[in-house]
């Protein structure tokens, strides 16, 4: 068998995906085994693949294959979100570039546009996961608008409205003047912006004095039907009882009073602006005054506006002050920082705004939610510190406004009948709606055509917070096979940032419907950021293309660069290096294959000591750390699971296992040994195989030739058995033995091609059972235990037990006393600057006992030094 030099990730990654794809691995179906089912975090369907997506899908990936390999059915469900807004935006951004205007179209000719682009755009992303390995089960590819996806929607909101939790009222929402859409108030994002605030003087009715109000908008002044004072201000005490005159506009308000008005801020005298802020709304309701809505949807300014009638808001900001100062109705204008709610989709400062809208009720439903996750204990996130966030937003939680003023996504099942605002009724179809709206009205002359379905369509999130169950059938049909072999599921791997619009919304949504939690573990990921600790964005240049990434670093190298640094709930400083660090891991795991398949075997070799000892002490690492995986698996600490199959292979394996056990040069290697060696490279391509799937399935099949039952992905997990755990210790002492060996053989220019006596006075009473890899690796020709010192001889000590290397015509005798007394005089100095401090009452009294500890623990190393060197310097002389 020929064996290429290098490892061609490209041609390996490209054979072993469509090996595993033509033999069916990823495929699930019911059947006697235990199941293990992950649902992917639906990516928008037209989206592409980020960092974020990278690590995300590549931990999702670790846990499916090692499930898999542990004999689970796994089955990881991939699929996408058809994102309402970012999708529709744009749909509607292409049109115009065609010259073709949304308003236009009827609701099905866009819709034919929509799906157009989806099939043109949609599903990349889980084209490119392919190409980090991702084994999703394809067949069961679902799409958030895909015709039972979207009946399961349609049949939910028919259901909560039955039982009275959803609503339609008159509210003020979060308006989206940029996608024209109501948004909920978590998809709110709210930042501090720098801005202005403008003190703006109202004439008051009948007389030449005037009040002033601060505001941080006077482009609102237009929709003012109030001016408040606080009762209580005794600046104000003139102004009871008499009304005021709005600038520019001339029009006449009320000055009413209220508590509400805080007597510390700007003048104390209060704009209220029913229409646009959620407080005066209250305050308006409460003084029966007018509502008066001078913006357009787009947030240019209607005819309440006056001349600046079709303006945008923040071009009027900018002209009214101008016409105020003009007016002599601006006292002056001061910086100030505003906390500004912008869009979480298309980053538009939002506007608040009065509609009718569809709600759900929640503070029943989410109570299952709460008790699960932070009372039984049923559904545990990870890291547990996220318990706190989930706490407070769902003790705090409000109604969810559910309906969105777009066209793409789930339409509204209710269907009006009438002009009134009650006058509708809501089915799962329009035949269904027939028949209640016959029953409501007692008009049995009704037909279909008298109906008019509600424009709006659902939040996108109303349609993945079913997602666990719709992608099994569970919501129409709760009986089916698939969900009730899948349902509940196990693992759920996403970001924090979603942790309530979607992870709580599925615990919600689960109890609901099915009395279970959807999943039982919420792994959640940290944000990757660049080596400065921002946040990478292709706005900032901060994100490499996780394609150019793959191709540069192989799809092993990237997953494991990725998962090197990245500890549950932390952020990851992403750094190229890492992705090199897991190429160069490829390549060494390479190299140690060729060696082992390099070496003759012969059956008439008996297996040689050293071997026998390494292959002992190489089971016992690997049992060792076998567990220290399954414990880190169980914990979620995924990258601490690699660190211990990296040290492992990367240390333990190549550094010293190999070597242990490699032939002389041009000589073959015994049966036996080679036989255990091929064993232990295919256990560590077991635990390897999560990580780094391409590199070992290629490795597995040049080590045999394996029939596709045999295939790496589908073999099985190492068995945890006994394991003698004072082997690794010995072996830690026979490490520290070797190195000193290796050191004096450096340092005092001794080739490893001569070989050398050895002498050790055991002390310690240290294990034999790894001298005869120690006189391997030291190339020793004689390896004597002896009760003193040896007289002209080089030493070194480990621990109390003292070990010598006679002295050979190579070494310098007098120059090698020379830097030994040297050596000494820097110890003994070093040495006299602990104890001065360990003298020091002061010092000893007033530091804390770990840095005493330290302090003596410099001073016993020290003392240990010395008596080394001193025993060197006597065998010299």
């Amino acid at each position: 068998m020929i064996i290429p030099a290098q490892f061609d990730a490209k041609t390996i990654e490209n054979k072993w995906y469509a090996y595993w794809m033509k033999n069916n691995y990823f495929h699930s179906k019911p059947d006697h085994r235990t199941p293990y089912t992950i649902v992917i975090p639906p990516p928008n369907v037209t989206g592409v693949l980020h960092m974020g997506h990278m690590l995300n899908n590549t931990i999702q990936d670790v846990l499916i294959r090692r499930a898999r390999l542990k004999g689970f059915n796994a089955c990881w469900v991939p699929g996408t979100d058809h994102a309402s807004i970012a999708t529709e935006a744009k749909v509607v951004a292409k049109l115009k570039s065609e010259g073709i205007n949304k308003s236009d179209l009827t609701r099905q000719e866009f819709l034919k546009h929509a799906y157009d682009w989806t099939d043109k755009y949609g599903g990349t992303i889980l084209e490119q996961l392919k190409q980090l390995g991702c084994s999703c089960d394809w067949d069961r590819t679902k799409f958030t608008m895909d015709e039972d996806m979207s009946a399961s929607v349609i049949k939910s909101f028919v259901d909560l409205y039955n039982k009275g939790m959803i609503y339609r009222g008159y509210r003020m929402v979060n308006w989206d003047p940029e996608a024209k859409t109501t948004l909920s108030d978590e998809e709110v994002i709210y930042e501090e912006q720098q801005g202005k605030l403008y003190f703006i003087k109202y004439k008051i009715e009948g007389s030449e004095d005037f009040l002033t109000v601060a505001t941080t908008r006077p482009e609102t002044i237009f929709g003012d039907t109030a001016i408040c004072i606080n009762p209580n201000d005794e600046r104000h005490t003139h102004l009871k009882g008499k009304k005021a005159i709005i600038p520019i506009s001339g029009r006449i308000i009320p000055i009413i009073e209220d508590e509400y008005v805080d007597l510390e801020f700007g003048t104390g005298c209060l704009k209220v602006t029913p229409a646009h802020d959620m407080n005066d709304k209250a305050l308006g309701e409460k003084h029966n005054l007018e509502i008066i809505d001078i913006f357009n949807e787009d947030a240019t300014l209607n005819s309440f506006g006056l001349h600046y009638q079709g303006k945008d808001r923040f071009v009027v900001r900018k002209e009214i002050s101008k016409e105020l100062e003009t007016l002599g109705a601006i006292s002056k204008i001061e910086n100030h920082i505003n906390n500004v709610g912008t869009s979480e989709r298309t980053k538009a400062v939002i506007e608040p705004r009065l509609s009718d809208q569809w709600f759900l009720k929640m503070d029943e439903l989410v109570k299952p939610a709460i008790k699960s996750v932070l009372v039984d204990g049923d559904i545990k996130l990870h890291p547990n510190r996220f318990n706190n966030t989930y706490a407070h937003w769902l003790n705090n939680i409000r109604d969810w406004n559910i309906s969105r003023q777009l066209w793409w996504g789930q339409q509204i099942p209710a269907y009006f009948y009438g002009d009134g605002k009650e006058d509708f009724v809501v089915a799962e179809n329009i035949e269904e709606a027939l028949v209640l709206a016959k029953a409501k009205t007692s008009n049995s002359q009704l037909l279909t055509s008298n109906l008019k379905q509600d424009v709006d369509a659902l939040d996108t999130w109303f349609s993945s917070w079913l997602w666990p169950m719709s992608v099994f059938g569970g919501v129409l049909d709760p009986e089916n096979e698939d969900f009730k072999y899948y349902y509940p599921t196990n693992d759920l791997v996403t970001g924090p940032d979603i942790l309530f619009f979607w992870v709580a919304r599925m615990i919600i949504a689960g109890y609901e419907y099915t009395g279970k939690k959807p999943f039982t573990n919420v792994y959640l990921t940290g944000l990757v950021r660049d080596k400065q600790r921002r946040k990478m964005s292709k706005s900032l240049g901060n994100s490499p293309e996780p394609l150019e990434l793959i191709e540069k670093f192989g799809a092993d190298g990237v997953r494991v660069g990725l998962l090197l640094s990245a500890s549950a709930g932390n952020d990851i400083m992403f750094d190229e290096e890492l992705c090199n660090q897991g190429k160069g891991f490829t390549n060494k795991i390479w190299n140690a294959f060729k060696l082992i398949k390099g070496w003759e075997v012969s059956e008439a070799i008996a297996q040689p000591e050293s071997s026998k000892v390494a292959i002992e002490w190489y089971e016992a690492k690997l049992q060792q750390t076998l567990l220290e995986i399954e414990d880190n698996f169980e914990k979620y600490r995924i990258s601490e699971a690699l660190m211990g199959i990296y040290k492992l292979v990367w240390d333990d394996f190549c550094s010293w296992f190999l070597e242990m056990i490699k032939p002389a040069y041009q000589q073959p290697i015994d049966s036996a040994t080679m036989a255990k060696a091929i064993e232990m490279l295919e256990n560590n391509m077991k635990l390897l195989h999560p990580f780094m799937p391409f590199l070992t399935e290629e490795i597995w099949q040049l080590l045999e030739e394996r029939t596709p039952e045999e295939a790496l992905i589908v073999s099985t997990w190492p068995e945890i058995k006994t394991f003698n755990a004072q082997l690794i210790l010995d072996f830690e002492n026979t490490i520290e033995v070797i190195s000193g060996i290796r050191t004096i053989r450096k340092d005092k220019n001794i080739p490893f091609k001569d070989t050398i006596e050895f002498k050790v006075v055991n002390n310690d009473k240290a294990s034999t059972y790894f001298d005869a890899v120690i006189t391997k690796l030291g190339n020793i020709t004689t390896l004597g235990y002896v009760s003193d010192k040896v007289e002209g001889a080089l030493s070194f000590r480990v621990k109390s037990n003292e070990y010598f290397i006679p002295i050979t015509g190579n070494i310098d005798v007098a120059s090698e006393i020379a830097k030994l007394n040297e050596e000494l005089n820097y110890i003994k100095g070093f040495l006299k600057s602990v104890q001065i401090k360990l003298l020091n009452e002061k010092f000893v009294a007033n530091a804390k006992s770990e840095i005493i500890d330290n302090e003596r623990k410099k001073e016993a190393d020290a003392l240990a030094k010395i008596e080394t060197i001193e025993h060197s310097l006597a065998g010299l002389k």
